[in-house]
């Protein structure tokens, strides 16, 4: 057997491993909320998309190019037809109904925490760690569907955990962790595993830490504690529902300021997220998507 053969048939050994691979990885993904599942997904299929049209074109010789010149050409293919994708789905929420900086209000449904292993243990995790729960919120994000919440503090009344109930299109639900701190200068502290994106600005006075790879609410408490060991905090005392719903609103206005949301008198025409806020959102999500990192904001 002579070499261009024996590297045809490693080729097709190795595109319909990288195909088996994309399948078994889709099944696992559709069944859970992991972060490295969904991120090695998508390299798959990007890997197999790009790597099975190059092969196509080299066998069926309709390019006088070599197998790995074309699978650069096709991996670039597929870069730009998802770039465009992201960008309109980008300017879909843009002109849409979506509430990007939702108002909460109290949640009396009775539907708070999802009958799914991982949030049971983490709400007896919470407990073994003395955070009492303060309030159940309900945010509207648009289009009829809301998203759950549940808030938390710890004895000392200087820590507050936030829990944020995403539901997914596979209909299972994830969960995002925060930690919150307010010291006595005014500084607001927080540390979260948020895997969404988000692209906007912060206030000055905010310090944040975005870790979407540590889905452990221990190393995320001890990253928080470890932030504020030295520091002169504040004890909370504000209603939760207040609290968040005026950062809402603090978000909302910076966000304007800044230049990454138009004012509301141009949300007509122009859509809510500018062009920069625009990019600064595709960024985020390509980061996420395939790093599992956030921009700086």
């Amino acid at each position: 057997m002579d070499l261009a053969n024996t590297l045809e048939i490693d080729g097709q050994w190795a595109i319909s491993l990288l195909i088996a691979l994309l399948i078994a990885l889709g099944f696992v993904n559709s069944r859970t909320n992991s972060i490295m599942v969904g991120i090695m997904n998508r390299w798959a299929r990007w890997l197999c998309v790009s790597g099975s049209l190059a092969f196509l074109v080299y066998k069926m010789e309709w390019a006088d190019r070599p197998f790995w010149s074309l699978a650069i050409i096709f991996f670039l293919f597929w870069l730009l037809i998802e770039t465009f994708y992201t960008w309109l789905a980008i300017s879909a929420m843009s002109l849409g109904s979506l509430n990007l900086f939702p108002q909460f209000r109290s949640n009396s449904t009775g539907e708070e925490w999802p009958a799914q292993k991982t949030l049971i243990d983490l709400r007896a995790w919470l407990k073994k760690n003395h955070f009492k729960k303060r309030q159940a919120l309900l945010a509207d994000i648009g289009d009829g569907v809301d998203i759950r919440s549940s808030i938390y503090q710890d004895d000392t009344g200087s820590i507050r955990a936030q829990i944020l109930f995403i539901p997914q299109a596979t209909g299972l639900v994830s969960h995002c962790l925060s930690f919150t701190s307010e010291t006595k200068a005014g500084e607001r502290l927080i540390t979260d595993n948020m895997n969404t994106p988000y692209g906007g600005f912060y206030p000055e006075n905010w310090s944040v830490i975005r870790k979407p790879w540590s889905r452990s609410a221990e190393k995320l408490l001890k990253v928080h504690r470890n932030r504020i060991q030295d520091l002169d905090l504040d004890l909370y005392e504000i209603d939760p529902l207040d609290d968040i719903n005026q950062q809402q609103g603090v978000l909302e206005r910076i966000n304007i300021q800044a230049g990454f949301l138009f004012p509301p008198h141009l949300h007509e025409e122009m859509g809510r997220i500018t062009w920069e806020g625009r990019y600064r959102v595709w960024k985020e999500v390509w980061l996420l998507n395939y790093f599992g990192v956030t921009g700086s904001s």
